[in-house]
């Protein structure tokens, strides 16, 4: 049995916690940024940091994408395979066309998912993911709040747990190289 998880999520002041023994994670089908249908299941069976954001994000995911790319280096020199994954919340600007570019600036293995409202609707019900626009950035356009977790998942899919990104990449590394270590 696995271990029970929490995590907290601190957004606009409120805190919330789930167990990840809730459920947390699920089916879905999206796009990726070749145009090829993806999974919650990795390909090629690898561990995923999956993160819900968007490529041309100048406040959260600029912190958390290379954060992920560190990540996904430290367990390389390790000898341990993990893909870094990203979900849209900003379909209409996060195309096939224009993810893979603004994301493998951060790492060449990086993956942009992307689909219709309603498939991306699935995985974030699946993940309890909520974000909201906020404004629009004459230089950047539409800004959206969203959470800032980094999921692990292992090569089926299934949530292992939770990472904050106030960790650094390090320490994340380091759990994430804990849980690659013992499947």
């Amino acid at each position: 049995m696995r271990a029970l998880a929490i995590a907290a999520c601190f957004c606009a002041g409120t805190a919330s916690a789930q167990s990840l023994e809730d459920g947390l994670g699920g089916a879905f089908e999206l796009t990726d940024h070749t145009g090829a249908v993806r999974t919650e299941v990795d390909p090629d069976g690898q561990h995923q940091l999956l993160f819900f954001g968007y490529a041309n994000c100048q406040e959260i995911c600029s912190a958390v994408f290379p954060t992920m790319a560190s990540i996904v280096d430290i367990l390389d020199d390790r000898g341990m395979a993990l893909r870094p994954v990203m979900v849209t919340v900003d379909p209409e600007r996060d195309t096939v066309e224009t993810m893979g570019e603004a994301l493998h600036v951060h790492h060449p293995d990086f993956v942009g998912l992307t689909g219709t409202q309603a498939e991306l609707q699935v995985a974030y019900d699946a993940y309890s993911v909520e974000f909201e626009e906020l404004f629009v950035d004459p230089f950047y356009g539409t800004v959206f709040s969203h959470g800032s977790f980094i999921y692990l998942l292992d090569g089926e899919g299934e949530v292992l747990t939770l990472l904050p990104p106030v960790l650094g990449p390090e320490m994340m590394a380091d759990i994430v190289g804990g849980y690659l270590e013992a499947s």
